[in-house]
């Protein structure tokens, strides 16, 4: 936002320097960019009027002016074409300084004495306009210095606000933020009702009611759009960077600036019918007022009339329907809101980018359309005449914004701010920005946000809007005091740090990926589950959120994997979204993934793939890291993403906690991976939660080993045998382990071999052979009647 400093100060003027009020908007969070001068150093430079000319007698192109500076006359040669008697411009006398150091001398041209110089605008700096003179309005005072004539001594201001504070896209929010920061007096221009003198209207059909909740319409006949724009118009206009074009553009232009609500003027004699606020049909052709031909799509918000479309809201008018100086006769005026997520991103994606999508897409204010519609209407009849009708409105109540009242309490004040705010100031500086501020009970406010600051929806907005009042660099310096007492820790439960650190010494590395994966990715981890959806992705390929750290981890395995990373190994703790917004499950896991071979190359060691014995054994160390490893089953499961013959589904008093196994083939070859890949999920909160140890006197007697050879079916799980013979095996049995696993050659080919281990220790005594064959006979049988599983012969 770029505005003239006395703009500003015409409607609020603190007694502080430029460079303070500068200083003071910057600290308040509205960053000042550049503080440019209105106009180039000159002096000697007064208002002049050319008296008469006469050809130069040796130059076709140059002309003799008598020019009077109201109190004598001078004889200037000039070459501008626009130079004629009666015409007033900025006349630089003998002994003036313009820009550039160029200073006024007394010369000859062709033969031809010339006392001084006639000027356009770029030679002042007041303009860009070279081609000629610069042409002065006929009331303006001839001799009167050009400066002070101008208000020259001014300087345009460009502030670089924040996507919230559309707000302040106009003097009269900037007026209403500088009033609050010195507690100065605004002062609004008056905007009076125009009364209608005539009947003519238009008829307002709004068919997309959410996307346009207030339009507002004016037909104003009878304007001559030949008039000039007032100078000062024109002048705060190009100190605002907008160019001057003709009355009626100018006008809407200039009330944007003053109250930020963009306007826009049909050509009423190319309305055909009534305004229709429509969407576009899908296709349909639209030139701008920059010539640019585009095609609409369905998702965009268009005003038309019964025929075609006229503009895009909020964007662009149409060339067709706007005004022309030489044609247009009579006009239709609209103040419109649009909503703010209706706008958002059209311009962009037709390739623009105006004023008005600029204000649109931050927010403008929904109460403010008639107020604007008041103000242009008065200007324009005081500018370019006309008669105005009445204003026909469209409002759809339920789709305009509201927001809520905020409460606000002190104590949340001094524990933000770091300090005690006096009841009365908070109460100044809130109503200052136009906030209603009703004092609740002790310590505490109801605070009404009005129309303009619909960024302001919670306390803690407040909050931030008394510091940047009160000043970030008053704020005072506190360190953080706390009372830290040594807190209990549940020696049960095991952290993720430890957790991590404990991956890492297995060869693996933290992966930290999105939360929002493609949803292509999804359906191949989740076949036949609705993903949940973001309603704004930061691109399509993060459009659904993850209801597993797989497809993350997959991702990063194929990225190294791609650059010659062969041996990898990965692992992410974080959030799962299980279900959609109604029952939405945020779960915390940790998953891991594999590839590659078994150990770092080197001499000493072979180059064996990992296998789903290796990734078991990682699994098998964090669980077991909170010491309740005795507590998991691994059975065999089914998952879509997994290997049907090398998938285990991982269980806690018969509670699913995870998954682990081989990627499916299908879905390997789909990813484009050429290896085996395993991986693993785990429940963070289950693994975490672990037993607190006990200790055991250690026994001073003999342990007692018993190998047995045992022939299950095919489909029994080891573990299965495992549970029979903890089951059966005695209170006094202190190891059992699996050691080997044989199926082929002389074992029943529906049949499979599991060698086990068992070791008895008796804490006061030493166990009897009697007791350990006991134990066993009652081993072998329950294993025969349970599981079909004898002893190997």
């Amino acid at each position: 936002m770029k505005f003239s400093e006395q703009w500003l100060r015409g409607w609020v003027s603190p007694q502080v320097s430029r460079d303070e009020l500068v200083a003071r908007l910057s600290m308040a969070g509205l960053e000042v960019d550049s503080v440019t001068p209105a106009a180039g150093v000159f002096s000697g430079v007064v208002v002049g009027e050319v008296v008469s000319t006469e050809q130069h007698p040796d130059a076709d192109k140059l002309r003799v002016c008598q020019v009077s500076n109201g109190s004598e006359t001078f004889q200037v040669v000039c070459g501008a074409p626009n130079v004629r008697p009666g015409l007033k411009i900025p006349f630089a006398m003998i002994g003036a300084e313009l820009p550039g150091d160029f200073k006024i001398k007394k010369a000859k041209l062709r033969g031809v004495e010339s006392n001084g110089m006639l000027c356009s605008q770029a030679e002042l700096h007041v303009g860009e306009g070279n081609d000629g003179l610069m042409e002065l309005p006929a009331d303006a005072p001839v001799g009167k210095d050009f400066r002070a004539y101008l208000e020259l001594d001014d300087a345009s201001i460009e502030v670089d606000l924040t996507p919230n504070r559309g707000d302040c896209l106009s003097v009269a929010g900037l007026a209403r933020e500088v009033g609050a920061l010195y507690d100065a007096t605004v002062t609004r221009p008056q905007v009076a009702v125009v009364p209608a003198v005539h009947d003519e209207v238009r008829s307002v059909d709004v068919l997309a009611p959410a996307a346009c909740p207030r339009y507002l319409g004016r037909v104003i006949r009878n304007v001559d759009l030949s008039r000039p724009t007032p100078l000062w118009m024109v002048e705060r206009l190009r100190r605002s960077e907008v160019r001057s074009i003709d009355a009626a553009v100018d006008i809407t232009n200039y009330v944007m600036l003053e109250l930020g609500q963009p306007l826009h003027a049909f050509d009423l004699a190319e309305i055909n019918g009534g305004i229709r606020v429509r969407m576009a049909e899908e296709g349909e052709k639209l030139v701008l007022l920059d010539g640019q031909e585009v095609s609409l799509r369905a998702d965009t918000l268009v005003i038309a009339d019964h025929q075609r479309a006229l503009a895009i809201a909020g964007v662009m008018g149409g060339e067709h329907s706007g005004v022309n100086t030489a044609t247009t006769r009579d006009i239709f005026l609209e103040s419109a809101f649009f909503d703010q997520i209706a706008v958002a991103g059209k311009a962009r994606s037709y390739g623009l980018h105006t004023d008005a999508s600029h204000r649109y897409e931050r927010g403008v204010d929904w109460q403010l359309a008639r107020e604007a519609m008041e103000r242009a209407t008065g200007l324009l009849l005081e500018i370019t005449g006309g008669e105005a009708g009445p204003v026909i409105e469209t409002v759809s109540e339920q789709h305009l914004p509201s927001i809520a009242p905020v409460t606000l309490r002190a104590d949340r004040i001094e524990q933000m701010l770091g300090m005690k705010m006096d009841a009365t100031e908070v109460e100044r500086l809130l109503t200052g920005l136009g906030l209603k501020v009703a004092a609740d009970s002790a310590g505490q406010w109801r605070v009404e946000v009005p129309s303009h600051r619909f960024d302001i929806s919670l306390e803690v907005d407040l909050i931030e809007e008394l510091a940047r009042l009160y000043g970030y660099n008053r704020l005072p310096v506190r360190y953080p005091q706390a009372r830290l007492a040594p807190q209990a820790r549940a020696e049960a439960q095991g952290d993720l740090p430890a957790l991590r650190r404990l991956l890492v010494a297995r060869g693996y590395q933290e992966a930290i990926t999105y939360s929002f994966i493609d949803q292509k990715w999804f359906e191949l981890f989740n076949p036949g589950v609705e993903p949940l959806l973001l309603a704004n992705p930061i691109s399509a390929d993060m459009a659904a959120m993850r209801s597993s750290l797989w497809p993350g981890l997959v991702k990063a395995l194929q990225h190294n994997l791609n650059r010659q990373q062969d041996r990898v190994r990965l692992f992410e703790s974080g959030l799962r979204f299980v279900g959609q917004l109604e029952g939405l499950k945020q779960e915390p896991m940790l998953a891991g993934v594999i590839c590659g071979s078994r150990l770092p190359e080197g001499w000493a060691q072979g180059r064996d793939a990992v296998d789903f014995f290796d990734v078991k054994a990682d699994v098998e160390a964090v669980l077991g890291f909170a010491g309740a490893l005795d507590d998991f089953r691994f059975v065999p499961g089914k998952h879509p993403a997994l290997h049907p013959g090398q998938t285990a589904r991982i269980e806690r008093d018969g509670r699913e906690v995870g998954y682990i196994g081989a990627l499916h083939p299908e879905l390997s070859k789909t990813l484009g991976l050429d290896r085996p890949v395993f991986v693993f999920e785990l429940v963070l909160a289950d693994v975490a939660q672990g037993r607190l140890p006990k200790f055991h006197e250690l026994s001073r007697f003999p342990e007692v080993r018993r190998d047995l050879a045992l022939l299950a079916d095919r489909e029994v799980a080891a573990t299965a045998v495992m549970d029979v013979i903890r089951e059966n095996a005695g209170e006094w049995l202190t190891d059992l382990r699996l050691f080997d696993v044989y199926q082929g050659k002389g074992i029943d080919p529906h049949r499979k071999s599991l060698a086990v281990g068992l070791t008895w220790q008796h804490p006061s005594r030493t166990l009897t052979d009697d007791e350990v064959n006991a134990s066993t006979q009652q081993i072998l049988t329950s294993l025969e009647e349970r599981l079909n599983a004898t002893l190997r012969k």
